[in-house]
């Protein structure tokens, strides 16, 4: 049976101090709703942002943090997907992303971690180990942060698993050709899994120092035939857009790439 659903990706910059960071939460929760969408995605590290002592940010998933989080939903009625730091084993944390709303509570631990282009995300974060996804006003959705992009595995999985949308809260890093790797990632998970890929990163930064990812913008929500349903540019914003699962139905009976491939 074909749903279709509204959802809205707030792209955002997020800064050193949780509290702060709560507030943007809650100004463009509230402008999602108001958009008519039952979703609202946030970037990853929006808890507090790359580049800094992430350990001394960290919180369990029933912290202060996360609580404001859900009181915010709560009080607007609309799920929300944002990414925070959750304490980990030794002396790490993990790269956690909360879903939380009306009948709604998840959470997805990073399972790529980002060890490369001269940044070690291994060095503070551990990794997770089980995609996930949740059933949200009928449809199933599953989640993927930032590097995870790049493993077409993940979003086959996800797509085995019955995700007919991904969403994935981004903090991706600058630098020559990674917007448009970004965008053809995007699409070509699309492709890979059959289903919607929502992907939202954060803003670029007006001042970056450092290798810490911080984020380009370009934040998109790709069909599961690859067509562009909606991008934004560097700058914040809120995208939003039309989600219609019967077109994955479709697109999966005429395509059967999930079913068709061999595993080697």
């Amino acid at each position: 049976m074909s749903t279709t659903i509204r959802i809205s990706l707030a792209q955002v910059t997020s800064g050193t101090e949780p509290s702060d960071n709560l507030k943007i939460i809650d100004r463009h929760a509230q402008a999602a709703h108001e958009a008519g969408s039952s979703i609202v995605v946030f970037p990853e590290a929006m808890m507090r942002c790359f580049g800094g002592p992430i350990r001394k940010s960290a919180e369990p998933l029933d912290g202060p943090w996360a609580d404001a989080v859900r009181e915010i939903a709560k009080k607007i009625g609309i799920t929300i997907v944002a990414g925070m730091f959750t304490p980990a084993d030794e002396g790490r944390v993990a790269n956690t992303l909360l879903i939380t709303g009306p009948g709604v509570e998840a959470s997805y631990d990073k399972i790529h971690l980002f060890d490369a282009f001269g940044f070690a995300e291994s060095d503070t974060v551990a990794p997770g180990s089980e995609p996930l996804t949740v059933q949200i006003d009928g449809v199933t959705i599953g989640f993927a942060t930032c590097y995870d992009i790049r493993f077409p595995a993940l979003f086959q999985k996800l797509g085995d698993l019955g995700a007919k949308l991904v969403l994935v809260p981004a903090s991706w890093g600058s630098g020559p050709g990674k917007v448009e790797q970004w965008s053809l990632l995007a699409r070509a998970r699309a492709l890979d899994s059959t289903a919607y890929v929502a992907a939202c990163d954060q803003a670029e930064p007006a001042e970056a120092e450092g290798t810490a990812p911080l984020g380009v913008g370009h934040s998109v929500v790709s069909s599961p035939t690859g067509e562009v349903l909606g991008e934004l540019d560097a700058t914040p914003g809120l995208l939003t857009v039309d989600i219609d699962t019967g077109l994955v139905d479709a697109v999966r009976k005429k395509l059967p790439v999930l079913e068709n491939r061999r595993q080697f």
